[in-house]
């Protein structure tokens, strides 16, 4: 579902935009303050940079407002724009992560992971796990990264994220669910693991069988073969626990944008429609 399905406003204030309406397009990209702040945050882990990009993002996308079609959601078209400037900043490396982790097939990163005793997000503070999830984040290689902040933390569907990165549908899912199976075992990791039982005749890969899942490439006797197995099998099920964990605490992740971020961001996007050149579409 598009945005704009979501929120009829954005729709709204879209079209007004396109046609010169500067109250609307301020309305407009008002809305996408804070998620657009988030990715660049999440990207850049700078106040400053992500600051840029927020700033970035927002002039340009007030200056070619009257060219946008409408094709793809007003997020998509966003963090496009978005994207590219966090790119820049990317190149410089002066936050670039000290590990990366492979995610190359066969690798003990990219492998199905044992469950944990515990939910990762009942083994220690709010403030704990999150600085394990910002480091679980920025461990991953920037183009599993992007991946899994459009997907899991901004919410974007696997075809608008392959829209926003020029990739394929299914290239999107084979990285979404590696960087997902990263993620949730240096959460395991800083949870603590507790002593499993081995595997059983009917043990699977439910990591990631269970992330396929959730992008809808499970088909049903698939899924109803897996609800009976974790229904008998506490490892598994155990597994299974951690990765939706990790999904939610991936959900909240993100600071909110501070004042004088706000108050800079929009003094300079305000001063931007005072000027003559935006005009609008035809």
């Amino acid at each position: 579902m598009t945005d704009q399905a979501r929120d009829p406003d954005v729709q709204a204030f879209l079209e007004a935009a396109r046609h010169g309406d500067r109250q609307a397009l301020d309305k407009l990209l008002t809305r996408f303050v804070q998620p657009v702040y988030r990715f660049g945050m999440q990207m850049c882990r700078d106040e400053e940079d992500a600051k840029d990009v927020l700033q970035d993002t927002l002039l340009a996308a007030a200056r070619t407002v009257g060219n946008f079609r409408g094709d793809a959601s007003v997020s998509t078209w966003l963090y496009t724009i978005a994207r590219s400037f966090c790119i820049k900043r990317r190149r410089k490396g002066k936050h670039a992560p000290t590990e990366m982790v492979s995610l190359d097939p066969g690798t003990a990163s990219a492998r199905s992971l044992e469950g944990t005793s515990r939910r990762p997000d009942e083994a220690a503070s709010d403030t704990e796990l999150g600085r394990a999830l910002n480091a679980a984040i920025d461990s991953l290689e920037p183009g599993y990264k992007e991946v899994l902040l459009l997907r899991d933390v901004e919410g974007l569907t696997a075809p608008e994220v392959a829209e926003v990165l020029g990739l394929g549908v299914e290239a999107v899912k084979s990285r979404l669910h590696r960087a997902r199976l990263v993620v949730r075992e240096k959460l395991a990791a800083h949870a603590g693991t507790g002593d499993q039982p081995p595997a059983g005749p009917g043990c699977v890969d439910v990591v990631s069988l269970y992330s396929k899942y959730l992008e809808g490439d499970v088909d049903s006797a698939t899924c109803e073969d897996m609800e009976k197995h974790l229904a008998t099998c506490p490892r598994c099920s155990s597994a299974c626990d951690s990765l939706r964990a990790t999904l939610r605490m991936c959900k909240a992740a993100g600071p909110e944008v501070p004042r004088h971020v706000q108050d800079a961001v929009r003094a300079a996007v305000k001063g931007m429609l005072t000027l003559p050149d935006v005009k609008p579409g035809p």
